[in-house]
């Protein structure tokens, strides 16, 4: 059974798709944007792109009675691939023990002209 996600709080979605789907003891989480929710702007910086994506992140495995530890595959998709040091150290902030398997590519471009989005896989039980 398939049950989506919507968690208030995190930024609501910009086009035809959830914020995530619970498959079973899986769930998808859709791309998340560095946008903060009560405004819907893009934050400027790559390094405030990701703490706002990675708090929505965190806001969508709460409303689906998950946390980060949960999280097994995160997908990383950078503007400028020279920003991989950057976000890494906020990155390692939220997943500091135990990090899922990760997966990191610059794009041509993102949605809103973002600089930072991320995806993610979590598993429960």
């Amino acid at each position: 059974m398939n049950k989506t996600i919507t968690a208030a709080g995190a930024p609501a979605a910009s086009g035809p798709y959830c914020h995530a789907k619970l498959a079973g003891n899986m769930l998808f989480v859709s791309g998340q944007l560095g946008v903060d929710a009560a405004t819907g702007a893009l934050a400027a910086t790559v390094e405030e792109q990701a703490k706002l994506a990675l708090a929505s992140l965190g806001t969508i495995l709460k409303a689906a009675g998950m946390d980060y530890t949960d999280v097994v595959k995160t997908t990383v998709f950078l503007a400028d691939i020279n920003d991989f040091a950057a976000i890494n150290a906020i990155y390692a902030d939220v997943f500091h023990t135990e990090p899922p398997a990760r997966s990191c590519f610059q794009v041509a471009n993102l949605p809103k002209n973002a600089l930072f989005e991320i995806e993610a896989i979590a598993v429960k039980g």
